[in-house]
């Protein structure tokens, strides 16, 4: 199937930059799914379809994690970066602006 997930001729790219662009669609079609299930757990008002939509979604969360662990071993710059940000209490947006002087 084909995709729109290259802005650069295909050719003209590495196989680590053509893996990598798989990667980050799966990233965007993981949190597409993680988005729809919210969503539709929202609504839902039988208690069992809501519990396997539940369940459907966690692993979205588990896909989605394994794709950007993926990247970030690939990419040691967004990982520095990341490690910044992510896990860390306090004001979000302090550590990404902190997080900007990490990359060089």
């Amino acid at each position: 199937m084909a995709t729109d997930q290259y802005h650069e001729p295909p050719e003209e790219l590495s196989d680590k930059t053509r893996t990598l662009a798989r990667m980050f669609t799966g990233l965007i079609e993981e949190c597409e799914a993680i988005n729809w299930y919210q969503q539709r757990m929202s609504v839902e008002k039988d208690r069992q379809a809501k519990a396997i939509m539940k369940n459907a979604q966690k692993e979205e969360f588990k896909h989605f994690g394994m794709n950007l662990e993926f990247v970030m071993r690939q990419l040691p710059d967004f990982r520095d970066t990341l490690k910044e940000i992510l896990f860390k209490p306090g004001d979000i947006v302090e550590h990404g602006e902190d997080a900007e002087d990490t990359v060089d």
